[in-house]
């Protein structure tokens, strides 16, 4: 304790350098725990579920005949057919339970008001592979999911039944509408689980078996249908290696014997590599989700960024204390004279750096708090709705523990050399002598010069992600949006059959149009610029086919007038109108992409093609429109081709756009009282602006830029504060030596030149070791840029031209200051 009260009383002496030291460290263990929080919740955080580290995921690589279907719960090499989830888990010995899944959209009526969120499907084996308890009632189990087409029950998550039922324990035994169809309530899942993918959050989990009922689609008896997750829990003993080799053992035969004869068409070599597909076994204790992966890269790259603005806070903190021993030295000497042990002065300044260093760990949560807000606004509401952006156990203990070893990893030195000193030498020391410390001046203008490099290394990456965002923001969409609000609705998930869901929609076109100021209204099946894909083969007119031919393309269902709406530039042919409904001609228009993939060149028009079943080529393209950009800003355009969905007669939900010549945000406003007076039991989906939409499509370019480029100026400004600090203790050591040099006949521009060359020196050597490290960054993480490679010239030469500037702009003062010392004062120094 006295060590403490000790290290309080010296760091208070001096309140402003103390200051700038507690609020360099905030800043620098502040971000970095804030970026820890959402590496820890995206990459670290286990399922909340007994003994998470011994499950595992199943994927299944490999040519996939037939039709596939995947979402955020991972990508299309991961789904299995139903068929071959319930083979593998009949038949399997080496797991304790297996268990499929999958997210799907819901429409919820809750106390007879409509809600739109999200569902998990589950097979009867989930829960129990799991290992998991209800809050209230029972979890579903593999009574309730034996028979397809039955099974109508659900299990409310506990925020759910919390938020909506007010924890009422009678609501088991109730009834709730998912999708149109009355379920019964039997549990409530245990708190703080919210299903097995980050990046969901459903709101109820009920049987797979009735798929149809929920998602309007079928597929659990068709072998070629993949669409279903799968994870296991590896019986006590099975390693992951012998669980990949026990159901591989299960699941050739069943490929190579079951799944082998039903295909149809395939060459050869596809059907080799058919035959020789395997069961992918990994870790499965965080879930199973896309959102691991895509994360992964952008995560660590700013959670190495904060790092680094840790290390220039630390050097600054290490200089610090440098200078403070150095003021200290006859202090120090005449204790260590007076019969003071060297270990128990160097405890008692490792307990102030370690003081100093808790102070700015407490004032890094304040800090953390308002990155973590900043970070939640930056991402789209669905995305920030999974996370978690408050301060959490976790965080104060990364803060906590890089605070107390910041203290003695950057203590350590200055409490060696300050109490290295005998007597004598620290008081020639404080009285004057031509120079400080040799050996504790090279350290700081090593820690400087370190600064320097990573600054750089910083700003040079940071002005890389900014150049690749705001080419990003210039690509050429094709499309004119910024005056076009967007939503969706899905009246089929809230009980209307396909009749009456076609009525629906043209009443809602027809309504949107009558408001003031609306110029246009269309719509389509795949809402654009949303990250969503369909895609299916086709047979084009002259057109060759065979085995391992490429005839697969992208398509859209949209309304009439849809590419006239979104300013899409139709080259040839016609528009799709009202007349091409149900009983007209089945017509097509396509994009370039698709006639130059299909060689139809620039005579689309009027050519034939088919993308159902049958091979008779039963739609006509009579438009040919300009690229434009579909599912993503940066993704290249596929080739695509769109029909009206009036000739589907089956359309289960859809997108409206809808322009307007006022404020879009008027119209935003306006929209959701129209469609509650046409449809109330509709819930209303994803209502915004598509300036909005768009935004949110390149959230993570946004993200990365913005926060790079605040960590790199963060780190330049700290840079500069640790070399002003340098400087100006070298301009104070060196008082006399400048004195004696001006006496002598040198005058203010040769004084000011000698700090100028310190600089010149400390910023060669550390901009060209930041520059060869942002080089090497810049390759590796070239996938994150968009439209210039990752040792971009300009960008490298104007973020060193930067640093200079804030480098030299820092040297000015102390510059001066030393070109200012009379000659006289100085010879009389001390």
């Amino acid at each position: 304790m006295r060590h403490i009260r000790f290290a309080f009383r010296t760091l208070f002496r001096t309140p402003f350098v103390t200051f700038v030291a507690v609020l360099s460290l905030a800043l620098g263990i502040g971000a970095n725990g804030a970026i820890f929080s959402m590496f820890d919740q995206i990459l670290l955080t286990p399922l909340p579920v007994p003994e998470a580290d011994r499950l595992v995921n199943l994927t299944a690589p490999g040519p996939k005949p037939g039709s596939t279907s995947c979402n955020q719960a991972g990508n299309c090499e991961e789904v299995f057919s139903y068929r071959m989830f319930k083979d593998l888990q009949e038949r399997q010995a080496v797991l304790t339970g297996l268990a499929a899944h999958r997210l799907f959209g819901a429409n919820l009526t809750v106390n007879g008001a409509p809600m739109t969120g999200e569902g998990m499907l589950v097979s009867g084996s989930y829960f129990p592979t799991l290992g998991l308890n209800p809050s209230v009632g029972r979890l579903l189990g593999p009574e309730d999911a034996e028979t397809v087409g039955e099974g109508y029950v659900a299990v409310l998550s506990d925020n759910f039944w919390r938020t909506h039922y007010g924890s009422n324990p009678g609501v088991v035994g109730q009834s709730i509408e998912v999708n149109g169809r009355m379920l019964t309530i039997v549990g409530v899942a245990p708190q703080r689980f919210e299903g097995t993918t980050l990046g969901g959050r459903p709101l109820v989990f009920v049987p797979i078996t009735i798929r149809r009922d929920m998602e309007g689609r079928g597929g659990l008896d068709n072998r070629q249908n993949y669409w279903a997750y799968v994870f296991g829990r590896l019986k006590p003993d099975v390693t992951l290696e012998q669980a990949t080799a026990g159901l591989n053992a299960v699941y050739r035969p069943i490929i190579n014997d079951v799944e082998a004869p039903l295909q149809e068409g395939m060459s050869e070599q596809t059907m080799a590599r058919f035959r020789a597909k395997e069961v992918g076994v990994t870790p499965g204790y965080r879930g199973q989700s896309s959102v691991h992966r895509e994360a992964k890269a952008p995560l660590l790259m700013l959670l190495g960024v904060t790092g680094v603005v840790l290390l220039i806070a630390c050097a600054n903190i290490a200089n610090l204390l440098l200078a403070r021993g150095a003021s200290r030295s006859l202090e120090m000497g005449v204790r260590l004279a007076l019969g003071s042990g060297r270990g128990r002065l160097m405890a008692q300044l490792l307990t102030e750096a370690v003081v100093l260093a808790l102070m700015g760990g407490v004032a890094s949560l304040v800090v953390a708090y308002a990155t973590l807000k900043a970070l939640g606004a930056l991402l789209p509401p669905q995305s920030a709705s999974t996370l978690t952006f408050q301060l959490q156990p976790a965080v104060v203990l990364f803060a906590g523990a890089v605070a107390v070893g910041t203290g003695l990893l950057f203590g350590l030195f200055p409490a060696l050399h300050s109490t290295r000193s005998d007597l004598i030498t620290a008081i020639r020391s404080a009285s004057g002598q031509i120079s400080g410390h040799q050996q504790a001046g090279r350290f700081r203008a090593a820690l400087v010069t370190l600064q320097i490099a990573l600054a750089s290394g910083l700003l040079i990456s940071a002005g890389l992600f900014l150049k690749s965002l705001i080419n990003v923001a210039h690509v050429d969409l094709g499309l004119k949006v910024d005056d076009v609000v967007t939503f969706s609705i899905s009246p089929q998930r809230s009980g209307y059959d396909s009749t009456r869901a076609a009525q629906l929609y043209t009443r809602v076109a027809d309504e949107l149009a009558q408001l003031p100021g609306v110029t246009a209204v269309t719509s389509s099946m795949v809402p654009l610029l949303a990250g969503s894909n369909w895609g299916t083969s086709v047979h084009v007119q002259g057109f060759p086919e065979g085995p391992d031919v490429d005839n697969n393309s992208r398509f859209n269902e949209v309304g009439p007038g849809y590419f006239r709406s979104l300013g899409i530039t139709l080259l040839s042919g016609r528009e799709f109108t009202a007349a091409d409904g149900q009983g007209s001609g089945r017509v097509a228009i396509v994009n370039q992409t698709f006639a130059k993939k299909f060689e139809l060149g620039d005579d689309a028009v009027g050519k034939f093609m088919s993308y159902r079943s049958s091979d008779t080529l039963d739609t006509q393209i009579v438009g040919l429109i300009q690229d434009a950009k579909y599912s993503d800003v940066k993704n290249e355009i596929p080739p695509l081709f769109y029909t009206p969905w009036q000739q589907d007669g089956d359309v289960s939900f859809l997108s409206y756009y809808v322009r307007t010549a006022l404020p879009p945000e008027q119209l935003v406003r306006e929209i959701r009282p129209l469609l509650k007076k046409i449809a109330p039991s509709v819930p209303i989906e994803e209502l915004k602006t598509m300036p909005q939409q768009i935004r949110e499509n390149v959230f993570l370019d946004r993200m990365i830029s913005i926060l790079s480029t605040a960590f790199a100026a963060l780190a330049t400004l700290l840079a500069a504060v640790g070399l002003y600090g340098v400087l100006a203790y070298s301009v104070q050591q060196r008082t006399r030596e400048i004195g004696v040099r001006m006496s002598l006949g040198a005058n203010p521009w040769q004084v000011r030149g000698l700090v100028i060359r310190q600089v010149a020196w400390m910023l060669g050597v550390g901009g060209v070791a930041g520059l060869l490290a942002a080089l090497a960054l810049g390759r590796a993480l070239g996938s994150l840029l968009y439209g210039l490679q990752g040792s971009d010239p300009v960008v490298f030469s104007l973020s060193l031209a930067l640093l200079g500037l804030v480098a030299f702009g820092a040297a000015y003062f102390p510059a001066r200051r030393a070109s200012k010392v009379d000659p006289i004062t100085a010879l009389r120094y001390e």
